[in-house]
């Protein structure tokens, strides 16, 4: 008898996990049961088919599934474990399901309906370490992944996995807190809401997906300006990219009354944009409209679908919102296609600044008078000067984003991001009255910017203003509910400004060693809580990371104290005080 020859096949495994399966099932088996399959039948095994996946193996806290691709395998995981916290928001803290997660890429062996080998076996090892209720993914994965999806992962190194033989590189999905994200969304806001979805790119070049979402993000930023809607930020809307979703469940998701999503197809000279603005508790369609222009006359468009919304959903249209909304365009579409790229590639996951910032240097090269070129130009100086160690380390880039978000101010004194840029490096000169008033200013031009609203939240930290800053915090959380990590981070400094030191310290345990600064201020807080045993295996951490940073030992010796007032320029002498007791109650060295 011959033996059938063996099949492999390369491929996406997704491995679910529940935590705490005995405690649950010793604390109630009946119940534990018929929640498990509940969740089975109402959500795990939907959204695996929705994602084109398919359950090989089941048991009766797991699933092993397979997946044509990682894209559709991480945003499976992604999907589920964002909905389970909306379901579990209700539920008491011990009787609550959690999954863990883990994707890999790799070689499997095919027997029937069964798959196994190495592949499989990574993926489940991934489960394991992966947080309750979070997402871990190999190194293969993440590289294969690319920026395909909207999200951020953090690179928790290599680890040996148990019966694997080589080391394996794993990746930890950063997940919003969405537990906030379900009590939020059972209240909707107390004027019109609004969700712009990513525009479909239906042009035969898949290459001009970047031009599709640049009219989206324009659209949503026009829609903002106006103080009588709120408007979901960019960074959530666009989690719902390529996938097919009911308007209900985004509405809901999102916690908005309406949803606007369209198509752009690009041809030649020609384009054609359509957009439906959808009721989001009916689905029925509001407005409806398609527009074949020439692509010149692209601004007009996106002007007449804003004034369009802002008409229907608005008590009375605001003129001088309407008119802050027709912000000045570029002359040049080249210059505007560069800064679409730019602004794409500030976006996506990974260290894309230097290139996005070529992209921008274009822009302005092409059109000397678009102010959004300088714009961009000072947040990406912005984001160098923060990813640095030091404040004086990233004086010189503070400093070419002064120069680049005055350029762009003198061209266009409505850009509100160009406000925002400029308001860093007044507060790293110690101009503390410039800096709050392009803050000001910049919230009054665009009242739902969530990016804004978060970076307001610290800086006004910084101006003595704490409990104004954590309102600025809560509200770019509730514009933008998939928030990225360092609105916790910057949330987490104006809760300790403003003396809440248990809200502070629940929020800085939500997150990772985002900054090392937030390492100092987690043992703080501790510190200001009388937990003096834990603050100075804070403190001791972050010391130890900042020796670990180039340059960080020499400035270790200098005085952490003095360091940390230095990178953290509070304006009034009292707050200083404050946070330096608090570091030396943790036994931060001066």
């Amino acid at each position: 008898m011959v033996e059938s020859a063996v099949q492999r096949r390369l491929a996406a495994i997704l491995a679910a996990d529940v935590v705490g399966y005995s405690r649950l099932m010793g604390h109630d088996e009946i119940g534990t049961l018929a929640t498990l399959r509940a969740l089975r039948a109402e959500l795990v095994d939907p959204k695996i088919v929705e994602h084109n996946g398919r359950i090989f193996k089941a048991t009766g806290d797991g699933v092993l599934a397979e997946f044509p691709s990682v894209v559709n395998a991480v945003a499976c995981a992604v999907d589920i474990q964002r909905r389970l916290e909306v379901r579990n928001a209700d539920m008491p803290e011990d009787r609550a399901i959690r999954l863990r997660i883990g994707v890999n890429l790799g070689d499997v062996i095919v027997e029937g309906e069964d798959i196994f080998g190495d592949g499989v076996n990574v993926a489940a090892r991934l489960e394991r370490v992966a947080p309750a209720g979070g997402v871990a993914v190999s190194g293969t994965v993440r590289d294969h992944l690319g920026n395909r999806l909207d999200l951020q992962f953090e690179d928790m190194g290599e680890h040996a996995l148990k019966n694997i033989e080589q080391l394996v590189r794993v990746c930890r999905v950063r997940l919003a807190d969405t537990s906030a994200l379900a009590r939020r969304a059972l209240s909707l806001p107390d004027r019109p809401s609004i969700a712009v979805l990513p525009f479909v790119n239906m042009s035969d070049d898949p290459e001009q997906e970047y031009f599709s979402d640049g009219i989206t993000e324009d659209i949503t930023t026009e829609l903002s300006r106006f103080r009588s809607l709120s408007v979901i930020a960019r960074n959530s809307s666009f989690t719902y990219k390529g996938r097919t979703m009911k308007i209900a469940d985004v509405a809901r998701d999102l916690g908005v009354t309406y949803v606007l999503e369209g198509s752009v197809r690009r041809a030649g000279n020609r384009i054609r944009i359509t957009a439906q603005l959808v009721d989001g508790e009916t689905g029925s369609h509001i407005w409806a409209e398609r527009y074949d222009r020439e692509i010149a006359d692209m601004f007009a468009v996106q002007d007449e679908i804003t004034q369009r919304i802002v008409g229907m959903l608005a008590a009375g249209l605001e003129d001088d919102s309407l008119e802050r909304a027709k912000r000045k365009h570029p002359e040049n579409l080249i210059a505007y296609d560069h800064w679409l790229r730019g602004k794409r590639l500030l976006w996506t996951v990974g260290q894309n600044n230097l290139e996005a910032r070529r992209h921008f240097e274009k822009a302005a090269a092409t059109d000397p008078s678009f102010s959004r070129a300088y714009s961009g130009l000072a947040v990406t100086y912005q984001m160098e000067a923060l990813d640095l160690s030091t404040a004086a380390e990233g004086r010189g880039a503070y400093d070419m984003a002064f120069d680049s978000a005055e350029r762009a101010l003198e061209l266009d004194e409505a850009d509100y991001q160009a406000h925002i840029a400029l308001a860093w490096p007044c507060l790293y000169r110690g101009d503390y009255e410039r800096m709050k008033k392009h803050v000001d200013r910049a919230i009054m031009l665009n009242p739902n910017d969530a990016d804004s609203l978060a970076n307001a939240s610290y800086m006004l930290a910084m101006y003595g203003e704490g409990e104004k800053a954590v309102a600025c915090s809560e509200a770019a959380m509730r514009l933008n509910p998939r928030y990225p990590d360092w609105y916790i981070a910057f949330q987490a400094t104006a809760l300790f400004t403003a003396r809440r030191y248990p809200e502070a310290l629940a929020a800085r345990i939500r997150i990772p060693d985002y900054f090392i600064d937030s390492t100092f201020f987690g043992a703080a807080m501790l510190a200001k809580l009388d937990r003096l045993a834990e603050a100075k295996l804070w403190a001791e951490r972050a010391v130890a990371r900042l020796k670990g940073r180039p340059g960080g030992v020499e400035h270790a010796a200098k005085g952490c104290i003095q360091l940390l007032l230095d990178n953290n320029p509070f304006r009034l002498q009292e707050d200083r005080d404050h946070f330096a007791e608090a570091m030396r109650m943790a036994g931060v060295p001066g």
